[in-house]
């Protein structure tokens, strides 16, 4: 069985604790593999090791770290199959899933190369009488990410690639039930130019979040996971004096209107309700079609193309959906099922029936795509985040319903409407309280040049992540203002000073 450790300094150590947890094939249920779990004192190793590194990379032209970026690049690029297929060992998704996971984040890596553009600072002559202002943009020192296990490559990406390439160190704390992408992800920074202690992953469970988001020498942190510990690392972290940018749970809401393609949106809520087994924060779990008879139509067109869903082994080229992750989490996407149906909920298609009989895959953490119509906004199902292959249907009236319903809920992560008026989606655009909004688009997720956030419990924090977010977020503004001597003498000035 493999052990998957730590990356520190430029190099693989296991680090000094001896606390171990088994990496799991979700497809097949077996534990292949598994990760160590680091004490603080491996925690202190990282940290100090970027810090280290720090004064000579921030001191780096940001010419050369860009270049050192786009070389990890056209690593990607050539070993893009790779990366894939070890995401979908260890999180289940299929091949092309992962496939477009990498693709996103290496997006992310694409827009830091332009580091020496998004870096420049601003000048301006004459402020004053013979004075001149400048800012300009600098380094924090160390940065740290904390990332989920649903996307283990693009999301660290969303993080690192901006963090060092505005000349900051970092430290990656991924999720331990996914670990290996992160090894080769550093393993190919190195290989790319990276000088060593500039990007360090430490593998491990909450012993290891705690000591980084209170280390003294961690200046900024960026998260990803469910809204209770993005709140609790938002707090902390702050608490401490840290920048924290804290992104959290998800419950996005796709509108329907009586004008829309039937037939788009049905495969629209398809590919985004039950897409990488629904484990996405921007997954599409709330349909809202308005008006009854849009209601019945849409259901009576989901319910084939869920029951006829390819689901199986990311091994299998024709799987559409592949497993949960673990097994735990399988259980609780399950009893989310049960409470809707206890509750009143109509499961149209049931998930839970459904039973692998793919040799070898038999105990595998598999379950069906599931439908639940005439959900209520007070149902567990409804006011919380499945992140699982759950669809529910919400019923309303009219468009200003739809919108309500959006905005009573806690989280504003992403949202869609689907319609063919302009006048409507305009509105819709400018009303909604949400942070990533699609029109005929069911997954919004921004590309790399803007910022990726939503709103309120969504957040915690002020800047989103990648985009101009992100520079923003990693480096701080420092401005200067000077005079050379000209020959004339002054005489001292006890006033406030004024350059005008």
């Amino acid at each position: 069985m493999s052990e998957i450790a730590h990356f520190i300094n430029g190099q693989i150590v296991n680090g000094n604790s001896s606390r171990r947890q088994d990496v799991f094939n979700p497809a097949t249920g077996n534990a292949d593999k598994t990760v160590i779990l680091a004490g603080e004192n491996d925690v202190d190793d990282a940290v100090r090791a970027a810090k280290e590194a720090w004064p000579e990379w921030s001191k780096t032209p940001v010419l050369r770290r860009a270049r050192i970026l786009d070389k990890f690049k056209n690593i990607l690029w050539e070993r893009l199959n790779q990366l894939a297929e070890v995401i979908s060992s260890e999180h289940g998704k299929t091949i092309d899933d992962a496939i477009g996971e990498v693709t996103r984040g290496l997006e992310v890596v694409e827009f830091a190369t332009a580091a020496p553009t998004l870096m420049k600072g601003e000048f301006s002559e004459n402020v004053g009488s013979d004075v001149d202002s400048h800012m300009i943009r600098q380094s924090l020192g160390v940065c740290v990410g904390i990332t989920p296990f649903n996307f283990p490559a693009m999301v660290p990406m969303w993080m690192f690639p901006v963090a060092i390439v505005t000349g900051n160190c970092f430290v990656l704390k991924p999720s331990e039930r996914d670990p290996s992408a992160s090894i080769l992800i550093a393993e190919w920074l190195k290989e790319a130019g990276l000088p060593d202690g500039v990007f360090n992953v430490i593998q491990g469970d909450k012993i290891a979040v705690d000591r980084l988001i209170s280390h003294q020498d961690v200046k900024a942190i960026s998260f990803v996971g469910s809204t209770p510990i993005a709140n609790y690392i938002y707090t902390t972290g702050t608490a401490k004096g840290k920048r924290v940018q804290a992104l959290g749970g998800a419950k996005n809401h796709m509108v329907i209107m009586p004008d829309a393609d039937l037939e788009m949106a049905t495969n629209a809520l398809m590919g985004a309700a039950y897409g990488s087994a629904g484990e996405r924060c921007m997954a599409v779990s709330v349909a809202v079609p308005v008006t009854e008879a849009v209601a019945d139509a849409l259901v009576q067109r989901l319910v084939p193309k869920i029951k006829e869903l390819k689901i199986g082994p990311a091994t299998d080229t024709s799987s559409e959906m592949g497993p949960l992750v673990t097994a735990q989490h399988l259980e609780k996407v399950a009893g989310y099922i049960d409470a809707g149906e206890s509750e009143g909920a109509d499961v149209v298609v049931d998930g839970r029936n459904f039973k692998q009989d793919k040799q070898g895959y038999e105990n595998g953490f598999f379950i069906g795509g599931t439908l639940l119509d005439n959900v209520k906004e007070n149902m567990s199902c409804y006011r919380e985040e499945i992140f699982g292959p759950v669809l529910s249907v919400v019923r309303k009236n009219s468009y200003q319903e739809a919108l309500d319903l959006i905005h009573g809920h806690e989280y504003a992560n992403g949202t869609a409407i689907f319609t063919r008026d302009g006048d409507i989606a305009r509105n819709f655009m400018q009303d909604v309280e949400v942070g990533m909004v699609g029109v005929n688009v069911p997954i919004p997720v921004p590309m790399a040049f803007h910022s990726f956030g939503g709103w309120k419990s969504s957040i915690f924090g002020d800047h989103a992540m990648h985009g101009m977010e992100g520079v923003r977020f990693y480096t701080r503004i420092k401005t200067t203002t000077t005079r050379w001597p000209t020959g004339l003498r002054q005489n001292p000035e006890f006033k406030m000073p004024t350059l005008g």
